[in-house]
């Protein structure tokens, strides 16, 4: 293990360690609500769904729109953590400039940040993967695999936004994100319909985007129909996270410059 990776695994166990005094706060946003949702859905409308229209996409509507549930569920819960939680560091709880007055450097803080809110991830998503199972919603057993998709698309999403949070002075513009990008992409990205139903330059538009990549590798993932696309989805969610790697060690290195 080389230094960088020693002190980012430090910097996550910070993180765990706070995390397991303030739990109980994010209970219902990362499990809890995207839960009800499949309930509401899935369950729900998704027997209206199936009555009128009998299957979506070749499944019922509980197994497609399981999966995309999955997929926006840990997509904007890690677009949230990426954002105040990392602006608290920088600026009001100011303890990445204590972190990085030690041994760890930004990289390091930033590697660090990012993990864990995948190690976050990874806890909700087990849950409402084994809720969505046990309902029903996962027919395969490759739907395993929905876990490190729905991991991987969280980064995705986390590395660019946690380097962009690092730029930023105020939170002012982070609801005009999550109300003009992040909870648009959680409606169009195929969570609750085909994307094929939309008109084809918003569709274009949905296609670019880490969500509706991540939702096809989960569904492909729940329902075992895997293809070749598959690997696309990989590329794309993969680049995001590089790209925002780099991006992010260089804005956490501008922010944290003694």
């Amino acid at each position: 293990m080389t230094v960088g990776e020693l002190t980012a695994t430090r910097i996550i166990e910070r993180e765990a360690r706070a995390f397991s005094k303030l739990w109980r706060g994010s209970v219902f946003s990362s499990v809890m609500m995207p839960v009800l949702y499949l309930g509401a859905m899935g369950l729900g409308l998704g027997g209206l769904v199936n009555a009128r229209h009998g299957q979506v996409s070749g499944t019922s509507y509980l197994e497609f729109v399981a999966p995309g549930l999955l997929a926006a569920g840990t997509s904007m819960s890690a677009a949230g953590e990426a954002m105040w939680p990392v602006m608290g560091g920088f600026k009001w709880m100011r303890h990445f400039h204590a972190i990085a007055a030690a041994v760890p450097s930004p990289a390091d803080i930033y590697d660090g940040i990012v993990a864990w809110r995948g190690c976050l991830v990874a806890m909700s998503a087990t849950v409402f993967l084994i809720v969505a199972a046990a309902l029903g919603g996962v027919p395969s057993a490759w739907g395993v695999l929905a876990l490190p998709a729905a991991i991987l698309g969280a980064l995705a999403i986390t590395a660019p936004l946690a380097a962009f949070v690092a730029t930023r002075e105020s939170d002012m513009s982070f609801i005009i994100i999550f109300r003009l990008a992040v909870f648009p992409l959680f409606l169009f990205s195929g969570t609750f319909f085909p994307t094929a139903l939309l008109p084809g330059s918003i569709r274009w538009a949905v296609v670019i985007s880490p969500l509706w990549h991540t939702a096809e590798l989960c569904r492909h993932a729940t329902t075992g129909r895997g293809t070749w696309v598959d690997v696309i989805h990989l590329v794309v969610l993969g680049s995001c996270i590089v790209i925002g790697r780099w991006w992010g060690h260089r804005t956490f290195a501008a922010r944290l410059a003694p």
